[in-house]
């Protein structure tokens, strides 16, 4: 298959065939590999297995995973067709807990296919095609809007500590914080980039570093507990962070070793920004202490790179994600504007927008 335009994508095969085709971002950066997924349980998989991985990148590839149920599905009458969509989408929500654009798609998928069920099989298939890649187009625009409202927040000769891997590796195209620094980096700016290793997987030396050395941008790897230290010496002039799900109040549950940064920035008086769609904001959660944190293997502390680095027999934890309570975020970015404080009001006012964006509420 020749290399994607974007990270995930919808194909038809040599014979004809649905698919969906991804990125492997397990393989990165040492080999650039494309996965075919050819049922919705290799969709699943795929996502369970951080293959295919980012808040936005998930809710996509999940809305494809209900296309392709329903492309292949056998049958003949639309209440059939939804109970099998019923049951996909139980699968693809048991994948990763944590993330709400996950269940934001699957609930939009089946919202629309509950309203086409009427028009028949056929329809209900073609909609459902149609409209996963409407949810493909709008998260890239969406990452450009945030990328040219983040881009303000940003001046030129900044040095920028990201987090994790928020760039179009984690989305469907250009990103979200990392959307922000390409954006401000096409403008003229010049930015220099701290990347957080972030372990255990290492988003930040894998993933994100390779997004940067490919545009162009300075950067620095760094490993996660070298923060302060460069904080300390006045290096460090802004942190700019993705998030897997925003609460009311503007508590944040992004990738874990955020919740630290954000201690440390305050600490040091630096600006700390979030950068997320709206469909990353879960207005039905008043606060953080309701998002779900996804608890993933002990091996992934315990290995690297399938080599054990501790003994045996020793514990490990892995909690994916931390929440960074609403207090210390100076500013919340998404394609509809720039939220601040009081962000039970700001936050609500920006996911019920029917105008077209300001640039700050």
């Amino acid at each position: 298959m020749q290399r994607l335009r974007r990270t995930v994508e919808w194909h038809t095969g040599p014979s004809g065939e649905p698919l969906v085709a991804l990125i492997d971002q397990t393989r990165l950066p040492l080999e650039e590999v494309v996965i075919e997924c050819r049922s919705p349980a290799e969709v699943a998989e795929a996502i369970r297995s951080m293959r295919v991985r980012g808040a936005p990148a998930i809710g996509v590839t999940a809305a494809y995973g209900i296309a392709l149920a329903a492309v292949q599905s056998q049958a003949a009458d639309a209440a059939t067709l939804l109970a099998e969509l019923e049951q996909v989408a139980q699968m693809l929500r048991r994948t990763r807990p944590t993330a709400v654009n996950l269940f934001w798609a699957i609930e939009r998928m089946l919202a629309v296919a509950r309203a086409t069920a009427p028009l028949g099989v056929e329809a209900l298939r073609r909609r459902l095609v149609e409209e996963a890649q409407a949810i493909a187009d709008e998260d890239e625009a969406a990452n450009r809007r945030m990328g040219a409202l983040g881009a303000t927040l940003l001046e030129d000769g900044d040095t920028v500590l990201t987090h994790c891997n928020t760039g179009a590796l984690a989305t469907v195209a250009y990103g979200t914080a990392l959307g922000v620094l390409r954006a401000a980096h096409e403008q003229g700016k010049r930015l220099h980039v701290f990347v957080d290793e972030t372990r255990p997987f290492l988003q930040g030396a894998r993933l994100t570093a390779w997004e940067l050395a490919r545009e162009g941008i300075p950067l620095t790897l760094i490993t996660d507990s070298m923060a302060g230290h460069f904080m300390q010496r006045g290096v460090i002039k802004k942190v700019i962070v993705g998030a897997d799900r925003i609460a009311a109040n503007g508590d944040v549950a992004n990738k874990i070793g955020t919740y630290s940064l954000a201690v440390l920035a305050r600490a040091h008086g630096i600006p700390f920004y979030v950068v997320a769609p709206t469909s990353t904001i879960d207005l039905s959660l008043p606060d953080g202490s309701a998002i779900p944190i996804e608890e993933r293997s002990p091996d992934e502390v315990t290995h690297m790179a399938g080599q054990r680095i501790a003994p045996p027999g020793v514990t490990a934890a892995h909690p994916a994600f931390d929440v960074t309570p609403h207090h210390l975020v100076d500013a919340i970015i998404t394609e509809r504007g720039i939220a601040r404080e009081p962000y039970t009001r700001t936050l609500r006012e920006l996911v019920e927008q029917t105008q077209p964006a300001p640039f700050s509420v």
